[in-house]
């Protein structure tokens, strides 16, 4: 199933970056986004960049973020971009099922034994630090949003904390108290483990640069 996932997140990057090579102009598509650019060309949350761990952090980083993706992916299908609309649709679809996987396997570990139980809540103590920056905008994304093409993060922040408080609750967790948490992964500023994570990621890109992907 996390294999499936991974399959569908690469699918959706694919497009996406795609898109992405089209609007900047520069000559630059998807592999050339994805396999030459440096860790602070980078703009993601910082939160898709943690390491693995056990299985806990992997399903408790899977469910905040996929249900964040579901939550802004549903307006994005109504996106004035015909384009983006689409990409929005088909990933809508997929991210749909990566909430639930994750959601059960989530209850699954809280309302389980005491192992899988203070496991899993250490993993979400872990993970929770991260999640502000799910509903950061810039100036940008306000500017789209408000011409109808993007949608501004801060605008499912309500929901998507109502839906991770009910299945929390469900798996017998503890929402962590809010606390200082980081940010800068949209501006460019990453945690070192974002740079190990491309050299494993672009080194047979880079090893043979005029290779077609």
């Amino acid at each position: 199933a996390l294999a499936n996932i991974a399959l569908d997140l690469i699918g959706q990057a694919n497009l996406i970056l795609q898109l992405a090579g089209e609007v900047e102009g520069a000559g630059r598509d998807q592999d050339a986004l994805a396999y030459f650019r440096e860790a602070v060309d980078f703009r993601n949350v910082l939160l898709a960049e943690t390491p693995n761990g056990d299985f806990g952090d992997t399903i408790v980083r899977q469910f905040l973020y996929s249900l964040h993706a579901l939550l802004v992916l549903e307006p994005l299908q109504r996106s004035a971009h015909v384009t983006l609309s689409g990409i929005a649709a088909k990933a809508y679809k997929e991210v749909r099922y990566h909430v639930r996987h994750s959601g059960e396997w989530l209850i699954k570990l809280g309302d389980g034994t005491d192992e899988s139980h203070t496991r899993v809540q250490r993993s979400l103590d872990r993970a929770w630090r991260y999640t502000g920056e799910l509903f950061e905008s810039d100036d940008v994304e306000r500017r789209l949003a408000a011409h109808g093409v993007a949608v501004d993060p801060a605008s499912v922040r309500d929901a998507w904390y109502a839906q991770v408080r009910d299945v929390v609750a469900t798996a017998t967790l503890t929402l962590p108290a809010d606390a200082y948490m980081p940010r800068g992964g949209r501006q460019g500023r990453h945690t070192e483990h974002l740079g190990h994570l491309l050299a494993e990621m672009q080194i047979v890109a880079r090893s043979h640069p005029d290779a077609k992907w």
